[in-house]
């Protein structure tokens, strides 16, 4: 019998089939040859025993719709698979065919998912039989199997929420090594994860929402073996736990779907239950607790601990989760305005803080809406603060880089967002880390803000709020002693001719391009002229700005220079008409008007000196 249905007949002529019953009489036939051929030991190993049986069920999969299956969608699957289901639950089932099943048929069952709810039913089924019932550890290795050995069928995407669910019940029924077992399914799993997500669209939304919600079950395995564990092994099993709650909040946040929000908020609600279990809380997240989840997970082998990779972005976006969603907030029982009125209490917490949001913030893989809220949060970390203006004895050094990293992603989203009122809340939320920074640093942090910017329109902002410091930084010292106030002005104002030099006489050398730069000349030209009419206004020169040297400076290589550059531009405009030179014309005319005003603030002041 078991010649009948050797390996090299693949195709099964459905056309020839008069009923369902020669679909069911072959499966018990083959079965049978499987039984009777390792009752005689024929077969060694456990594919070529069971063979008869993946044969036929490969016929059934890969063969063409027959006249019969588009009248009856994913009928003669459906038996086959029954029958297949009702050998492996009877209790007369020969228990070695079973186990030698187990080892091919949660791959193979897998193409049939997609055939039809029935299928889709029977194969969790059968999956859940071979979780249940045969050798744990030999499970988890061909569940993880199956996964790597995905389909990139988008249609195939909500099927492998049974092997999930399979891998959750083994799991619980592995008696030693737990943490070893953990480390080798969860990398299989959140690969599979990713590359799922990655390529659902709107379509996908159903089956996405079934795989995703198979991973909180995996997670509800895994805080069961930690209630069993004590000492440090539970210490690393939580913090394993907490790793992949992170992880899976980033990959569903990172949803192609319009409605991502609407959709997986019940999701990340139940995903962040988890979390206190973790000794995780939102103040936390935000404040290095990711740190030492991910040093109590390093071993000798940091492969696993690079399976989290969206850890970190899963810290802050967890957070913003809770300002998405009153479901999230309702999950752990932890208070967002509570978490914001512990982060304004120190100005370091403020910074890890703000640190944490450049990677959510800077990442393509996140929609507008989601940043939206993360950006709203970053500006009420500053709700009702006093900003300081000594260093309080903080380490600015230590938080510069991730700090500057988040400048750099707000920037980005003042530029590119759609939404213009996002774009107002993004400057805002520039505004107020940078008022954050102590003085003296603040300074050297929009200085390098400017050089590391390619967008006119951007640096023409930042020297904008340089300006701004200038006068917000005189007018607050008026009440203070006469050295204080001198002190203060004189470094804003002095600092700010450094941001007009590096612009109007670039560090490559010659002018500024024009009129591709002309936005940020402009500001820069604005700036000259504003300190120059504070000076003189004041009848002061804290900044050295009139003195006659300087003034012979920025005559000669700065606004000569750039007359020049700007009139010869103008004259080539007048001869060549047309759309084009409109254009430029009106970039360059502003800067023409303030160009005449500085030389002769500069002519006057020379005169006087």
């Amino acid at each position: 019998m078991a010649a009948v249905f050797s390996s090299d007949h693949r195709q099964l002529d459905l056309r020839s089939s008069s009923s369902s019953a020669l679909i069911s009489r072959r499966l018990r036939e083959s079965l049978e040859a499987c039984s009777s051929s390792i009752a005689s030991e024929e077969c060694i190993q456990s594919d070529q025993a069971v063979a008869p049986v993946t044969s036929l069920l490969h016929s059934l999969v890969e063969s063409p719709t027959s006249d019969l299956e588009e009248t009856l969608p994913g009928g003669f699957s459906e038996i086959a698979l029954d029958e297949i289901y009702r050998y492996l639950s009877s209790p007369d089932s020969n228990r070695m065919v079973v186990e030698a099943l187990s080892l091919e048929l949660p791959k193979l069952v897998m193409k049939f998912v997609p055939l039809s709810a029935k299928c889709r039913e029977i194969a969790g089924r059968i999956i859940e039989y071979f979780a249940s019932v045969c050798n744990p550890r030999e499970m988890l290795s061909v569940f993880c199997e199956a996964l790597s050995s995905r389909s990139d069928d988008s249609e195939a995407l909500g099927c492998y929420s049974h092997i999930l669910l399979g891998l959750s019940k083994v799991l619980l029924r592995i008696q030693r090594r737990h943490i070893e077992q953990v480390k080798v399914v969860l990398p299989v799993i959140l690969e599979y994860l990713h590359v799922a997500s990655s390529g659902a669209d709107e379509e996908d939304k159903d089956s996405l929402n079934d795989l995703l919600s198979a991973t909180i079950i995996i997670g509800s395995s895994i805080q069961e073996i930690c209630q069993k564990l004590e000492g440090q092994s539970k210490e690393v099993l939580c913090a394993i736990l907490g790793l992949y709650v992170l992880q899976n909040i980033a990959l569903i946040s990172g949803s192609r779907q319009t409605s991502v929000i609407e959709t997986s908020s019940l999701i990340v609600a139940k995903l962040s239950q988890f979390l206190p279990f973790c000794g995780l809380s939102y103040f936390g997240l935000l404040t290095g607790d990711l740190d030492k989840l991910i040093e109590i997970c390093k071993d000798d082998d940091d492969k696993f601990v690079a399976s989290f990779s969206l850890a970190i972005y899963g810290a802050s976006l967890t957070v913003m989760w809770c300002h998405i969603s009153d479901e999230v907030v309702n999950a752990t029982g932890e208070q967002l305005d509570v978490v914001l009125s512990k982060i304004r209490e120190a100005r370091f917490r403020r910074w890890q803080a703000i640190g944490m949001f450049k990677h959510t913030l800077s990442s393509i893989d996140y929609p507008w809406n989601i940043k939206s809220h993360g950006i709203d949060l970053l500006v009420s970390m500053f709700d009702g603060i006093i900003y300081e203006e000594d260093d309080s004895g903080d380490d600015f050094s230590s938080f510069l880089p991730n700090l500057f990293s988040s400048l750099m992603a707000i920037e980005r989203i003042m530029m590119g967002a759609p939404d213009p009122l996002l774009r107002k809340r993004a400057f805002i939320a520039l505004r107020k880390v940078l008022s954050d920074i102590p003085c003296f640093q603040r300074f050297d942090t929009l200085k390098a803000l400017i050089s590391n910017n390619d967008s006119p329109s951007m640096v023409a902002i930042l020297i904008d709020i340089v300006k701004d410091y200038v006068l917000v930084d005189r007018h607050k010292e008026i009440p203070r002693k006469e050295q204080n106030r001198c002190e203060f002005s004189k470094f804003w104002g002095f600092k700010a001719l450094e941001i007009v030099e590096m612009v109007l006489r670039p560090p490559k050398g010659g002018p500024p391009s024009l009129p591709e730069d002309s936005e940020l000349v402009l500001s820069a030209l604005n700036l000259y002229r504003f300190i120059i009419i504070i000076e003189l206004t004041g009848k002061t020169n804290y900044t050295g700005v009139l003195s006659e040297d300087s003034l012979r400076k920025a005559y000669l290589e700065w606004i000569m220079p750039l007359r020049t550059l700007v009139s010869g531009i103008l004259a080539e405009n007048d001869n060549a008409g047309g759309e084009l030179a409109e254009t430029i014309t009106c970039a360059l005319s502003p800067v023409q008007l303030v160009l005449h005003r500085c030389i002769e603030l500069i002519e006057e002041s020379l005169k006087q000196t």
